[in-house]
């Protein structure tokens, strides 16, 4: 089942243009970023995890973070993420990279170990996420590839989309990469409807109610507890509707090839190289 060293890079900064500082933000007495960490952290098959931030002066604050936590912390390219990841697993010694970003403090540990499974499992495949198509709530976005697919990407990609968002080169080339994808079984598509992604005020409120509410009696809370407390708690679950379906990929409609961007929302084109389990 093994395949080399797994290693999952948490891409983070101070510098979002819609909410700057989020990750610096508080849930229940720490920072949005380390408790990210620690529900990462606690899934089986993370690996070694490494926060990979900038060299920017305002990201001092997240390495400083790192520090106090006693996370791994890599610092490069502000906007070249693929650069970053390509950097962070190299100095790692990777045989497989993680990504998930830092705007996920809801992300449930299972789903990391699941997608990864299928990766494991699975020698033939090149990269594998739970995003093409989507099905989870958003903000469980995992992604893994070995390390020989980022090289590739990193060495070929040269769009600012592909640099920016690290794996487009990957899924928008499967006539390159073997692609797999891991599909929700234990309930409908969510993809859409529901949202623990952060990247508004209205989604730092959301998250913060779901850390108070569930947080205290029980640290390590996962997606069934967070969806049985939206069903008593509907104005919890209203606090960021707003922003309910959207995704990056709206930016990029006419320069994405696999991915079809209908708002609000996106799903994926079928190709002949991609395994949806």
């Amino acid at each position: 089942m093994s395949r080399g060293k797994v290693v999952t890079v948490i891409q983070a900064r101070c510098g979002s243009s819609r909410l700057p500082g989020k990750v610096l933000m508080e849930l229940c007495g720490k920072s949005l970023l380390a408790r990210q960490f620690e529900r990462v952290a606690r899934s089986q098959s993370a690996g070694t995890i490494v926060v990979a931030t900038t060299l920017e002066r305002e990201d001092d604050a997240v390495a400083n973070i790192c520090e106090e936590e006693k996370i791994h912390c890599f610092r490069g390219h502000t906007n070249d993420l693929l650069d970053r990841h390509y950097r962070t697993g190299k100095l790692f010694e990777a045989d497989a990279i993680v990504k998930i970003p830092s705007d996920c403090p809801l992300i449930d540990p299972k789903i990391i170990d699941d997608v990864v499974s299928l990766f494991l499992e699975n020698s033939n495949l090149d990269y594998v996420s739970n995003l093409h198509p989507a099905s989870f709530p958003d903000g469980n976005d995992v992604e893994i590839m070995t390390a020989e697919a980022l090289e590739t990407a990193w060495l070929r990609a040269v769009r600012p989309l592909e640099r920016e968002h690290t794996t487009p080169f990957l899924w928008e080339n499967p006539e390159l990469f073997k692609i797999g994808n891991y599909l929700w079984k234990d309930g409908p598509n969510f993809s859409q409807s529901h949202r623990f992604t952060i990247d508004y005020p209205e989604d730092y409120a959301f998250i913060s109610a779901v850390y108070n509410e569930l947080f205290p009696n029980n640290p390590d809370f996962n997606l069934k507890d967070i969806l049985g407390l939206l069903l008593t708690r509907p104005d919890i679950y209203k606090l960021n509707q707003v922003h309910a379906g959207e995704y990056w990929y709206k930016n990029h409609r006419d320069e994405l090839k696999t991915i079809h961007y209908q708002d609000p929302g996106p799903s994926s084109e079928e190709n002949g190289n991609s395994d949806s389990i």
